[in-house]
This record gives structure tokens, sequence and C-alpha cells, in this order.
């Protein structure tokens, strides 16, 4: 559960189970956004899930429960296994239970003594696992949390176990009744026909389990969905089956009391073949669902299950999850590194590639920071834990790709809109083709004109219009988080693919972002003046900063503290060094203070030529000197700007470096358009200026000082470094640093589209052809069923594709 500071609203997810189509989804989504206190609802019918936003002075989670519940459905509670140590006796273990009990968003919590366990169900948009563990400490116990494997895919798993039972036993109840259906057709007259399958008795003993025991949810579902003023695919299916098992009971009944004789035509096969199809479809379909949230379970897989950690000087081997930030853990040779930390001791190489795409091992020495789920290679490893649990890279990338695959692209408000009138449409058209079947083009004939309307309401079912958009978002949003692209939503893997210009900074993205001090030309003595300009530089955090500083240093001058400190965003610095004022940086920095410092100019313009950034240096308002660093091109910026350009995306270089400089790396990069000496303020006015031509703007930075512009472009790109995954004003984060990932993630947004229109179109023409097909009669109750469980599993399979999508040049 989150919480928004600005507007006190929280937010959470809630799990539901009884969904079978995108009306379902549109129900529950409307049904509680009216809620007074609710302020957003995103249903997801793939994921299952309804995320809220609400006013936790107007509403609570157990009030949304009760919504949903009141609608039809139902939302799943999660289950902790708790290992308890420190209990002495049954009291302790009436305390625990009574204590968790009366957590809010506590159900039910039994504590068992005699193994030390407890069980909790708990609703987790009210409490978390760490609050359960709280409170344990509170009662002066401690509590373990079991590892278990992912509950949501457990229950699934249990679920189509359940469908797998029901179509063997629908598919055998229904086999016979198939059997004497095809044995009537002219070309199957050499088929044996047992003639006991004739015998509407038996027809019925075996059509009737399949009608209410294995069809019953239909029932219950089509029931609560009317009883809410709305209709879903369960209305369609069983009014559909009801039709044809109904009549076939009538006729069967009018049969008897005739005293039996020649049996009539009847229509049992037809509505056990369509249920058993339509279960058929469904298994299909949730297996395949199953398989979309793959790269979740690759990204889980990658954690660590234990780590062996030091305690009161004790080497002790604990589950990951045991471990608390500041404890001491050992890292051998091959193992993974279980938590993100700090080296205290050893050194090693540590491979990233899990994390940074980095291919080449990076050194680690005490100091250095480390990544949980990387692996450490050649050298052991004492490092300090900083970061735990949900606070770690790892667990903050599976965040961000979660709520990706869990929120809505703005192009499934048309599958909605659509949803929400299409069921009653339905019905609508298979009265009509009922009555003019009956009355005018068969007269009288009741069963071939009932059989035509149960083909229009079986082949319309909106599964698949349902499925067509959330299917491709989380298969997309997966894939992409294997490239290292995450996606903040799935409105920003929609927006991607509309990007026409590109703006880059310079520092960090086009360039390694590690300057080194090379050139130093001071007007008086050189060691003096390192001096003072280190000790004026060295309380800032930027990048040219510390590269002036570490040169300094490697000279072994020795730097004094400054007594005060100004950073001039745009311009430089400003620091008091033992009673003397420095000033480091640009022209117009000097300018503004009334310092000459045209003798400098000439040397100044020779090395931003060669790509250099030179710094002017004044000390008690005189000109002291200018120092220059340079700052190195990733390898793969020209490469990657060179195939922005042939995807016909226009590139710019937006950077408050001097123009000389800035010119001289894009051409080291092939970039044509610069924009220099852009203060940070002016970058966002700059990226809303290329807005008001027209352009749909992607910035691309390092989403510190980028902020401002990163908000303001249609989508703000940030580059990370593997631990910075929770950049807050990116919809994009590039965790590789690659510029070769801008491109990556505007095709897999491409890719990603694509596939969605795909589905929509298959689902939307699949109906608009298959309805009147069905109505003039061309297809038969069971063939329509058939392709209608073929239309949600094919949308389904089709976003699969993109698990496997090659974006690569």
């Amino acid at each position: 559960m989150e919480t928004t500071a600005a507007s006190k609203t929280k937010q959470t997810t809630l799990q539901i189970s009884g969904m079978t189509c995108a009306a379902c989804a549109n129900r529950i989504e409307r049904g509680l956004t009216k809620l007074d206190g609710v302020t957003s609802a995103h249903v997801n019918l793939a994921t299952e899930k309804a995320k809220v936003t609400y006013d936790p002075q107007k509403i609570d989670v157990r009030a949304l429960q009760a919504a949903i519940q009141k609608l039809g459905y139902d939302t799943v509670n999660e289950v902790a296994q708790l290992k308890l140590e420190g209990m002495t006796c049954a009291a302790c273990a009436n305390r625990i239970e009574k204590g968790l009990a009366k957590l809010p968003g506590v159900t039910s919590a039994s504590v068992n003594f005699a193994l030390e366990t407890a069980r909790v169900e708990y609703t987790p948009g009210e409490v978390t696992l760490e609050e359960l563990q709280h409170k344990v400490r509170q009662l002066g116990y401690t509590a373990i949390v079991e590892p278990q494997r992912e509950r949501v895919e457990e229950r699934r798993d249990e679920e189509i176990r359940r469908q797998q039972r029901k179509l063997l036993l629908s598919a055998a109840l229904a086999f016979p009744l198939l059997w004497s259906m095809v044995a009537h057709f002219s070309f199957t007259s050499w088929l044996y026909l047992p003639e006991i399958l004739m015998n509407p008795w038996v027809q019925l003993l075996l059509a009737t389990p399949v009608q209410f025991y294995v069809g019953g949810p239909f029932y219950v579902g089509a029931y609560k969905a009317l009883r809410n003023g709305s209709a879903n695919m369960d209305v369609l299916v069983s009014l559909g089956t009801s039709a044809a098992y109904f009549y076939s009971l009538y006729l069967t009944l009018v049969w008897y009391g005739q005293g039996g004789g020649h049996a009539p035509s009847l229509y049992y096969e037809t509505s056990a073949i369509l249920i058993t199809l339509v279960i058929f479809g469904k298994l299909l379909e949730a297996r395949a669902k199953g398989r979309t949230s793959a790269a979740i379970q690759s990204l889980m897989g990658l954690q660590a299950k234990s780590a062996l950690v030091v305690r009161d000087g004790r080497e002790l081997t604990v589950p990951v999850d045991e471990v608390r930030v500041g404890d001491i853990v050992l890292v051998r040779p091959g193992e993974k590194v279980p938590v993100d930390g700090e080296v205290l001791e050893g050194v090693s190489s540590v491979d990233e590639s899990m994390l940074t795409g980095e291919s080449l091992p990076v050194e680690k020495k005490a100091g250095d920071a480390v990544i949980g789920a990387t692996i450490n290679q050649t050298g052991s490893l004492r490092i300090r834990a900083t970061r735990v649990g949900k606070e770690t890279a790892l667990a903050q990338i599976i965040k961000v790709v979660e709520e990706a695959q869990g929120s809505k692209a703005p192009i499934q408000r048309v599958a909605d809109v659509i949803s929400g009138i299409f069921v009653p449409i339905v019905v609508g058209i298979a009265v009509v083709t009922f009555l003019v079947w009956y009355v005018f083009l068969a007269p009288g004939h009741f069963a071939g004109a009932l059989e035509k309307a149960i083909a229009v309401l079986v082949i319309a079912c909106p599964c698949a219009l349902g499925l067509a958009t959330p299917t491709s978002i989380m298969a997309g949003s997966g894939r992409a988080a294997e490239y290292g692209i995450l996606f903040k939503g799935g409105e920003h893997l929609e927006q991607t693919h509309k990007i026409d210009t590109v703006v880059l900074d310079k520092t960090g993205t086009i360039t390694k972002g590690k300057p080194e001090l090379t050139d130093v030309l001071p007007e008086g003595e050189e060691r003096e003046f390192l001096r003072l300009v280190g000790a004026a530089e060295k309380n800032s955090e930027h990048p040219l900063a510390e590269a002036i500083v570490a040169g300094i240093r490697k000279r072994n001058i020795e730097l004094p503290d400054a007594q005060s400190f100004q950073a001039i965003p745009g311009y430089g610095i400003s620091a008091t060094v033992e009673g003397r004022q420095v000033l480091v940086g640009t022209r117009r920095l000097l300018e503004r203070h009334g310092v000459d410092a045209q003798q400098a100019y000439a040397a100044m313009a020779r090395l931003e030529e060669a790509g250099k950034t030179a710094m002017l240096v004044a000390v008690d308002n005189r000109y002291a000197g200018m120092i220059a660093v340079a700052d190195t091109i990733k390898e793969t910026s020209r490469a990657a700007i060179s195939r922005l350009k042939q995807m016909g995306i226009q590139v710019i270089m937006l950077t408050g470096d001097n123009e000389r400089t800035a010119k001289a790396i894009a051409a080291q990069v092939g970039i044509d358009q610069v924009r220099a000496e852009v203060l940070p303020a002016e970058k966002a006015e700059e990226v809303r200026r290329l807005q008001a031509q027209g352009k749909k703007v992607a910035m691309v930075g390092d989403g510190i000082n980028d902020a401002p512009a990163l908000a303001a472009a249609d989508i703000g790109m940030a580059i990370g470094s593997g631990t910075d995954v929770a950049l807050e004003t990116a919809d994009v984060t590039l965790m590789r640093g690659d510029l070769a990932s801008i491109a990556e993630a505007i095709v897999i947004s491409r890719k990603t589209m694509r596939n969605i229109r795909q589905n929509l179109f298959w689902a939307l023409g699949y109906n608009t052809l298959g309805i009147p097909i069905a109505a003039i009669g061309w297809l038969a109750p069971w063939i329509a069923g058939a392709a209608m469980a073929f239309s949600s599993v094919s949308v389904v399979l089709n976003a699969l594709r993109l698990q496997r999508m090659k974006i690569q040049a």
C-alpha cells in the first residue's frame, strides 16, 4: 500500500476472483469509481487485479472489498506462514495470536505452539508482512516469514487443476452426445451408433451434470451480473446453453407424455459440447495468461535464497528475508550477493550483467557498492547490508515491472467502451435472429430458429476483447525488463512509440560522466592555484567538480576546508577559502562578478574545440587561471544515435556546457542540432518549445539536474546505473546506461502497439464477421463455441509472441 504525500490518498492493489470477461472488469471498475472517497480505479482482466486510489478518511480497504463482493466477485486474501521463536508456553501462543488478530487487515491468525508456527490470513492493502513481523517483535518474540512460492501463481495453478478435472468430466459425458450427433451426418453413415445413445433419457442423464455442475459457475456469474444491472460472458453462455438444454428437456417430456416411440431431434449435445469447449478455451487461456508473468518469475529467480551473516561473532546461514540493514554479510567466490551493500573488506570482481547489461565483471574493493543478485566471481567479500527486502535494487525493479504489467494503457478504453455495451446488443441481435427465422425464413420451425439464436449468443462472447490489451502490455513490459528497460506504466509503453524527437543531455548520457582533469593553466604558482581550486570544488557534487578534486589529489596536494560554498547552476561555484573569494566557472560567472579574463579566451577556445570543458578561475575578483576537464564518449553513443536517425527520429543535444565543447562532442557522435549553455531550468522550456512545434519529445538524462525537463517531456527517460531504478521524474528507466536502449524502448513500444492493434482487430473483426455468419445459419452452435474459445486463446498466444521479440538492429 502506498501513500501519496501531495493528496494524502492511499493506493492499494486487490486480487479479484470470478471475472470472466472485459464486461466484468468494467463493472467492477465503474462500481469502485462511484464510491465516495475513491479517486480512481483500474481493473486488469489479465492479472485479475484492481488498483485503487482512495481517501482513507472517507473509505477503507474493507469497504472496497465489500463493494467488490456486492458486485458478485470475491477478493483474495494472502496467507503468511511465520516461523516463531521465543515462545515458552501456550500462553505465549495465545498472546501472539490475539496480537496479530487485532491488526487492521488481519482476517484470521492461528498460532501452533508445538510447531512454533503462525498462519495469518490478511489483506495486503491494509497490512504488510513487515508489519506482522514488527507486531510479533513488539510482543517480545521473533517472526520469520517462511519462504514460499508466489501465492498468486499457486492459486492460478490450483484453478487450472480444478478446470482440468471439470474438463475431463465434461468431455467424458459430452463425447457420447457428440457421437450420436456425428453419426447422423450422411458422410458418417458407416459409423456404428448404439441405440441406447438415441434414448432421450440417456441423453438427459449425460447432459444434466455438464449443464449444472460443470456449467454451474456460468449460472452463478450470470445471476450476479444481472442482479447488478449488467451482462457479461456468463450471461451469453448461460442463455445459449440453457435454451438448447431446456428446449430438449421440453421435447423429452412431450415424447414421454406421448408414450415414447421414435425419439425426437434433441439438442442436448449442443449445450454439453458448448460448455465443454468453453471450459477448454478457458483452460488454454489461463495457461497462456500464466506465461505472461514469466518475466516477473525470472526476475524473482535471480534473488539469492540465503545469506551468510556474522552475528555475535558467529557465522550463521539465514534466509535472505532475515537479513537486516547493518548486518555484516560474507560472500564467497561463486555466490550471489544476497542484498545491496557496501564492501568493508576484500577485493573481487562481480558480474553485474543481470542488472546493468555490462558483460565484463566489475572490480570491487572496500568502499564500493554491490547490488543484490549479482554474482561474486573471484575473491571473498565482507559487506555491510545497506538495503534489504523491498528496498533492494532487484525488488524495486520487480515492483516497477509489476506495476507496469498491472496498469491500463489508454488504448484499452476503446475495448472498455465496446465491451460495456456489447452483451446487451448481442442478446438483442439473437432475439431478432430468432424472430426473423421463426416468422419469415422458416415459419414455425422453432428448433431451427433457436439454433441460429444460440450460435449468435455463443460466438459473440467478448472474452478476446478484454484480453487484447492487458496481455500485450504484460508481455511487452516483461520483455523490456529483460533488456534493462523499465516502463513505469502501460500508458508510457503506449506513448513511447509516438516519439519523433529525442533530446539528449551530454554529461553522463552521451558521455560516460566520469571526466578527468586534463589541463591546468595558472597565472601564478600552480600548486597554490590548485590548492585553492580544489578546496572550493570539494564541496560540490557535480561530476566535473569531482574530476577536478580527484585530479588535484593525485598530485598529492592537501586541500583546506572552505569557509563558505555556493553552487550557481549553469554558471559554476563561489567559495571562500582561507579568507579569499574563489570563483570557478564560465565566462558569464566572471562577467557577473566584474572580472576581466579577456586574455584567457583564445586558449579557452582551443580547449573547447578539442571537446574539453574549460573553466575560468578568479581569486579575490582577479583572473587567476584556467583548468580543463574532458569526458570520454560512451563506446555505443555514435552507433545508437545513428540508429535513431535511421528510424526517422530527430536527435538534439541539450547541455549546459559551452557551445564549442558541445559542438565538438556532437560532431564525434553524429548529432547535427545542439543547444548549448542551457541552464537546468531552461531545459524544460526548450522541451516545451519543441512540443509547441508539434513534436513528440523524449528527454533523456540522468534524472537529477534534468528532472524538470524529464517531467516536461512527453516521455522522460532516465539513464540508470542498475541501482537507480526509482527515478521519480522518469517515465522510462534505461538501467544499462546505454543510448542504444532509447531505440530499443521505441522499438518495443512500436511492436507492442502493433500487437495490441492486431489483437483488437482480431477480436472486433471476429465478432463483426462471426455474428452475421451465425445469424444467417452458416454456423452450428458447437462450431460457434469452438470458434469463440479459439478467439481468446489466439489473442493471448499472439501477445506471447512479444516475449520472443528481437529488438537489436
